[in-house]
Order: C-alpha cells, then structure tokens, then sequence
C-alpha cells in the first residue's frame, strides 16, 4: 500500500519539529516522492548524516511501504 505524502510529512515533523518539509509526488502513484527538508538540527552534519535522520524518521519504510524517495536536505538561511 502506497505512503500518502502527508503521512511522510508529519513522520518527518515528529522527528524534526522545526522542519519545513516539501513533498512532491513524482508520479502521482504514491510510491515516487521527492522531498525537501529544511531544518536547523541538520547544522553541523554532513550530507550523508542529514539523510540518514530523515530515513530514520521514516522508520524503515524505506523500500517497503515508501519505494522512492529523492531526498534534499538543508539548513535554514
């Protein structure tokens, strides 16, 4: 079963409270997302730390019930 984008979205805010979060369905099947995070707890991490909070936040839908995700972190200006 497809992950809606709002699902995504709040499982992204309740690990990074401060995040601004832009979803967009790729395909528009549910299974294809890009995803923008913005958030100050990514200050001081390295790309790589950056997405493995957000794929934590997930918590392992990656690749099961979510099967895509192309993944923009930053920190705010």
């Amino acid at each position: 079963m497809p992950m809606d984008a709002h699902e995504i979205e709040d499982l992204i805010r309740q690990a990074l409270p401060d995040a601004q979060v832009t979803i967009e369905d790729l395909r528009g099947d549910g299974d294809h997302y890009a995803a923008l995070v913005v958030s100050s707890a990514f200050a001081g991490k390295t790309r790589v730390q950056q997405h493995k909070m957000v794929f934590d936040a997930l918590g392992g839908r990656m690749g099961g019930t979510l099967h895509a995700l192309s993944l923009q972190t930053a920190v705010p200006s």
